[in-house]
């Protein structure tokens, strides 16, 4: 429950077990756009107004009130900030208690662990990590913690294969172009992020700096900027690591581009486990 508009429309007469989010506003350090905790963010309730949001519960015959939550933001490096969020919540929860809802049990503690998307062995945070640092105030609280580290978990699972359509140079710029692109992979474009490639089949000769491009009409469609790599033949692959986690979900048909399949590799088996979206079953949307 987020907003008096979202509490106003349960009026199905259904009991709704409801979790309260609150804006912790904690500095999780990381990319502006996937702040999420932060006073000036949009998300979440501001400490000033819990007690209109608790009113409007009481009054509620079909709003249960059984936790609260917060999402301070994702790609997260340090697990310490963690702790300071928990202090924060606990302190709300015990006043929510306080005013009757002696029987509030759950803490959401939402935000995402970053991983190594440079792939150069820096040590990343994992769930535990997160766990132990706020373990003992969730027990003093008596609290159930649930988390949402699911970047930690699947990002590095993944990786978008692309063809290479060839290589051109501007100037001095030197370009690789794929048919993967912003509209697989938005990543890049979005966040300026970065994402470890490699070519898949071996090149001989030295290695070049190129940009890795895809062919969507927009100079923001690059997947790696400033690579050194050796120069692919036209139809070899190129991978793009890490594309487990605001990957596949961020994608788009973009400049007419259908989403891709996507495999499921165990070992030496391959198997489709999403078929690509066809040009005329996209079409189908806008009817007959």
């Amino acid at each position: 429950l987020q907003n008096i508009i979202s509490a106003s429309k349960i009026a199905n007469g259904k009991q709704a077990k409801t979790l309260l989010r609150i804006n912790p506003d904690v500095d999780p350090q990381v990319h502006p756009y996937v702040s999420t905790g932060l006073k000036h963010t949009k998300f979440g309730i501001q400490a000033g107004k819990i007690e209109e949001y608790l009113c409007a519960i009481k009054e509620s015959k079909v709003v249960e009130l059984v936790g609260v939550h917060c999402h301070i933001g994702s790609t997260i490096k340090d697990a310490s900030i963690f702790k300071d969020v928990a202090d924060k919540m606990v302190e709300y929860v015990t006043e929510i208690r306080a005013q009757g809802f002696e029987s509030l049990e759950y803490l959401n503690i939402g935000g995402g662990l970053g991983i190594d998307y440079e792939r150069k062995g820096t040590a990343f945070p994992q769930p535990k990590d997160l766990i132990d640092c706020v373990r003992d105030k969730i027990k003093e609280a008596n609290l159930k913690l649930v988390i949402e580290p699911g970047r930690s978990l699947i990002g590095n699972t993944t990786v978008l294969v692309s063809t290479v359509l060839g290589v051109k140079s501007n100037g001095n710029k030197k370009f690789i172009v794929v048919d993967g692109s912003m509209s697989e992979l938005i990543r890049p474009s979005l966040y300026d992020t970065y994402h470890h490639i490699e070519l898949v089949e071996p090149c001989s000769g030295d290695k070049e700096v190129y940009d890795v491009v895809g062919p969507v009409c927009e100079s923001a469609d690059f997947l790696g900027k400033a690579r050194e790599l050796p120069t692919p033949e036209a139809g070899s692959s190129l991978v793009v690591f890490d594309s487990g986690a605001y990957c596949q979900s961020m994608s788009s048909v973009y400049n007419m581009k259908m989403t891709c399949p996507e495999y499921w590799v165990a070992g030496s088996t391959l198997e489709q486990i999403r078929k690509p979206l066809q040009l005329e079953d996209y079409l189908k949307i806008f009817g007959d």
